[in-house]
């Protein structure tokens, strides 16, 4: 447990930090969190951990594509049933930590035998701290569900309780400036994590046949430009703890300002036969300041301009959970095959699909298959490698 001074400078106090990302994704986020500088002690199929101030947390924040949330332990304690948290929960100094005219929420992840639903967990936690709060200071602070301000995280898992600042507040997997979702978007952290997963040079050519509302096309630009999450968001739960600087957050930014680069010299593609597909990616990419980087046409995906190679071709086709579509889908699949055969050759190419069976229609044999969720649904991106005229085998000298 942090002691009575080290609390009234968290910001300049080392503790456990856990950052937290959507299964699977997590080694792509360890590559971030190591190019930033940092050393991981542990890592985890949602996230990993490390060491830190809630000053590391800043930079942490701005910069993670791939991230949900960063966490700032406060304490660890055994916590066998709920009138045990709410007693260990009493005895942080709260009224060091929020403003008791403020106003916060509490999350939690909970897996204990005595509690049935994790609301009541937090109502517990919520209870701890306004009961401290207004015992001390005399005044209730506000709560509720929101996450724009204060927020405080709760992990119980059997009889062990650990309780963190939720530096970010609102999710760091959307990125901010997705205005228009589209249809079946992919969340923004997951096409990082893709993208990520191609080994993409961030200097050759980057097409997205089939864009829906242009996710993965953007996070290429962005990525190619040096602009990270942070250049699009102003508020962080970090912000409305006690002892904030905002100083040292405005400096964070200026850094990621200066890093930006305006232009590249190579082409992103985005097609979609759906003009509303279209004007939704050319809207979002706008927000994002990368709408003159992305080449965006309205055609079938068979006719989509390829430049010359090499580079990297990527396809999110549907997954045919609905009824009636497996068959069209079925010829959907064997005609993305002929495409990336016929047009992409020098090209590494990727289909990233939920379903296996249509996966088999699409007559390429991939060279790997990278494991990802989509949401809750298992789902695989397949690796093709699209040689130039056939790969020879290599003769065996007798």
């Amino acid at each position: 447990m942090l002691t009575s001074q080290i609390i009234m400078q968290v910001f300049h106090t080392k503790s456990k930090i856990v950052i937290t990302c959507n299964k699977r994704l997590s080694p792509y986020l360890q590559q971030e969190v190591e190019a930033l500088g940092y050393k991981i002690t542990r890592s985890f199929s949602t996230g990993l951990e490390l060491e830190g101030t809630l000053n590391d947390c800043i930079p942490l924040n701005l910069n993670l594509r791939c991230a949900s949330q960063v966490l700032y332990l406060i304490k660890s304690f055994e916590a066998e049933n709920p009138a045990r948290l709410y007693k260990e929960v009493l005895e942080i100094e709260w009224e060091k930590l929020l403003d008791f005219t403020g106003y916060f929420s509490v999350s939690s992840n909970v897996d204990n035998e005595t509690i049935t639903t994790p609301l009541f967990a937090n109502l517990k936690v919520k209870d701890a701290i306004v009961d401290r709060i207004k015992e001390i200071k005399g005044i209730r602070p506000d709560t509720g569900s929101d996450g724009n301000k204060a927020v405080v995280h709760l992990y119980w898992k059997e009889e062990k309780a650990d309780i963190f600042i939720d530096t970010s507040g609102e999710t760091l997997a959307k990125h901010g400036y997705r205005k228009i979702p589209g249809k079946a978007p992919m969340l923004e952290a997951l096409a990082c994590g893709t993208i990520m997963a191609t080994g993409w040079d961030k200097k050759s050519p980057f097409v997205v046949p089939m864009c829906g509302s242009g996710t993965l096309a953007i996070e290429a630009a962005l990525m190619a430009t040096d602009k990270f999450p942070g250049l699009f968001r102003m508020n962080y739960s970090f912000m409305h703890i006690l002892g904030y600087q905002e100083e040292v957050f405005f400096e964070e930014r200026r850094k990621l300002k200066e890093k930006a680069k305006k232009d590249i010299d190579f082409k992103i593609v985005a097609t979609d036969i759906s003009e509303d597909a279209i004007d939704i990616s050319k809207r979002n990419a706008k927000t994002a300041g990368v709408d003159h980087l992305i080449d965006f046409d309205v055609c079938d995906f068979a006719d989509t301009e390829v430049p010359e190679g090499p580079g990297v071709v990527i396809f999110n086709p549907e997954y045919g959970e609905r009824l009636g579509v497996h068959t069209k889908l079925e010829a959907t699949y064997k005609r993305m095959g002929d495409f990336m055969k016929s047009k992409c050759k020098g090209y590494r190419g990727y289909i990233f699909t939920g379903n296996p069976d249509l996966a088999k229609k699409i007559g390429l044999k991939a060279s790997r298959r990278i494991e990802f969720y989509n949401g809750k649904l298992d789902c695989r991106m397949l690796e093709y490698e699209l040689y130039e005229g056939s790969k020879r085998e290599p003769k065996i000298s007798e």
